[in-house]
C-alpha cells in the first residue's frame, strides 16, 4: 500500500479529518506532507474546506500544523471551482497574498487542479491577476509553469505570453525590497525556463527579447534560468551562447 493509499484508507474510515491532518502534516519541519494535502483536496467537501480556512494567520502561523490545514483548504478550493462553484476563484486571489508561504503554494496547487480540467478557462480567469500585486503575479507563475499543464503547444504559448506580460511589468514595480517582489523573482527564476522548454522556438525568442532590457532584476531572472539544466537539454548551443552574452554578465 502506497502512502497515498494509506491516507485514503484512513480518511475514509474516520470522521475526524482535522486531527489526522494536524498529526500527519509534517510540521513543524522543512517539508509538509504534500501527498496528504493532494489527497484531502481530492476527497474533501465544501464544508470541510471552509473549516480548514478558519485557520487564519493569527491562530495558525507559518510552519505549524494549522498552516498545513489552511493550505489543504486553499488547495481544495480548486476542486470546488471544478465542481461549478466559480465564486471561490476570487477567494483564491485573496489567499495568493497570504503571509504564509505554504498557503500561497496551496493557491498554486488549486490553480493546477483547475487547469487540468479546463486550461483555457483557467487562463481566462487569471487574466486580471496579471495586473495585480506581485504575490498574485507569482501565483500565476507557480500555477501555470507546471509541465503537465503545458504539454500542448497552445497552452505553452499562452503561458509564455502571460510570463512576458509579467516580466515586462517588473520595470514598473517600485517596492523591490518587499517580500512579495522577492517571491515573484524567485518564481520567475525557474518558471520561465519551464515554459520555454515546452515551446522552444517561442521561448527562445521571448528570452532574446528580454535580454535587451537593462533592468537589473530582469537580468537576474534570465541568468538564473540559464543555470537550469532543462535549458541545456533543450538546446545546449543556444544556452551556451546566451550564457556568454555580455549583457547577462554580473
Amino acid at each position: 500500500m502506497t502512502k497515498r493509499e494509506r491516507h485514503i484508507a484512513h480518511l475514509k474510515n474516520t470522521d475526524n479529518w482535522m486531527d489526522y491532518l494536524k498529526e500527519n502534516s509534517g510540521l513543524p519541519g522543512p517539508r509538509a506532507d504534500l501527498e496528504l494535502l493532494q489527497t484531502v483536496a481530492a476527497l474533501g467537501v465544501e464544508k470541510f474546506f471552509m473549516e480548514c480556512l478558519s485557520y487564519n494567520e493569527t491562530i495558525a502561523p507559518t510552519n505549524t500544523p494549522g498552516e498545513f490545514v489552511a493550505a489543504c483548504g486553499v488547495t481544495g478550493l480548486g476542486t470546488l471551482v471544478n465542481n461549478g462553484k466559480d465564486q471561490y476563484f476570487d477567494l483564491l486571489r485573496k489567499y495568493a497574498s497570504d503571509s504564509r508561504w505554504r498557503v500561497r503554494e496551496g493557491v498554486a496547487f488549486a490553480l493546477q487542479i483547475v487547469g487540468k480540467k479546463d486550461f483555457d478557462s483557467l487562463t481566462d480567469k487569471l487574466r486580471d491577476w496579471k495586473n495585480g500585486n506581485p504575490y498574485e503575479k507569482r501565483a500565476i507563475v507557480a500555477g501555470l509553469c507546471e509541465p503537465a499543464l503545458i504539454k500542448e503547444r497552445k497552452n505553452a504559448l499562452k503561458v509564455l505570453e502571460y510570463l512576458e506580460d509579467i516580466v515586462d511589468s517588473i520595470e514598473l514595480i517600485s517596492g523591490r525590497k518587499e517580500e512579495s517582489f522577492r517571491v515573484l523573482k524567485k518564481g520567475l527564476a525557474y518558471g520561465l525556463s519551464v515554459a520555454m522548454v515546452a515551446y522552444p522556438e517561442k521561448g527562445k525568442a521571448l528570452f532574446e527579447r528580454l535580454m535587451l532590457k537593462q533592468d537589473k532584476d530582469i537580468q537576474w531572472i534570465l541568468r538564473e534560468n540559464l543555470k537550469k539544466k532543462r535549458l541545456e537539454r533543450m538546446d545546449s548551443d543556444w544556452t551556451s551562447k546566451m550564457s556568454n552574452a555580455r549583457i547577462l554578465k554580473n
